[in-house]
């Protein structure tokens, strides 16, 4: 009995989640999410733009999730956004870029080569 209500439940916020019409987008694309933040009484809009990491347990599944990261006055921030989240209003792909793996989790550990590059070259 338990386990058909998690199915109605799961089905009713895989609806709602369907609703949200968001774009297309896959690990190593640079996109914008707008999220709404609470400050004392008032609320506001704030976009946090970086590259896709990555997605975990897919777009249509009520727990799912993707990490954005990007780098801020020369320190890496990583924010992990559930797809089912009401804080999320947008999601705008910036730049679709190619990338040949799922989980983009060695950025976190190894500077760019194109950095390396521009920095040799001078």
């Amino acid at each position: 009995m338990g386990i058909k209500i998690l199915d109605k439940i799961n089905a009713e916020q895989t609806a709602k989640l369907a609703e949200k019409n968001f774009p297309a987008f896959r690990t190593g694309d640079i996109v914008r999410v707008s999220i709404k933040i609470k400050e004392g009484d008032k609320f506001r809009v704030q976009d946090f733009e970086g590259r896709v990491l990555a997605i975990d347990n897919g777009r249509t599944n009520v727990s799912g999730n993707f990490t954005v990261s990007r780098e801020s006055y020369g320190v890496r921030v990583e924010k992990l956004f559930p797809f089912n989240s009401p804080w999320i209003q947008a999601i705008k792909v910036v730049k679709h870029s190619p990338s040949w793996r799922t989980k983009l989790y060695t950025e976190r550990t190894f500077c760019s080569h194109k950095a390396v590059r521009k920095i040799v070259k001078k």
